[in-house]
C-alpha cells in the first residue's frame, strides 16, 4: 500500500516539475522547491531521474542557461 502510495506521489512531483519547467525554464532548484514544497536535495534528484530518461535537458550553463522539456510524461 504504502509503495503504491510514494509511486503516486513520485508522479504528481514529476508531473509539478515538469509544469514548473515548461512556465518558466530558467527556474532554480531553490524555486523549483519552493514551488513544489519539496527539499532541494529532492528537485536535484527528480531533474537528473528526467534528465536520465530524457524527459528534460540542460541549454547553457548552470547560471545563465535554461531548462527544456523534450517530451512529457
Amino acid at each position: 500500500m504504502r509503495l503504491k502510495l510514494a509511486e503516486k506521489t513520485r508522479e504528481k512531483t514529476r508531473e509539478k516539475i515538469l509544469r514548473l519547467l515548461a512556465e518558466n525554464p530558467k527556474i532554480n532548484s531553490v524555486e523549483i522547491s519552493q514551488a513544489a514544497k519539496i527539499t532541494i536535495k529532492g528537485v536535484e534528484w527528480n531533474l537528473k531521474k528526467l534528465k536520465d530518461e530524457s524527459v528534460i535537458t540542460r541549454i547553457g550553463p548552470d547560471k545563465g542557461g535554461c531548462w527544456k522539456v523534450i517530451k512529457s510524461k
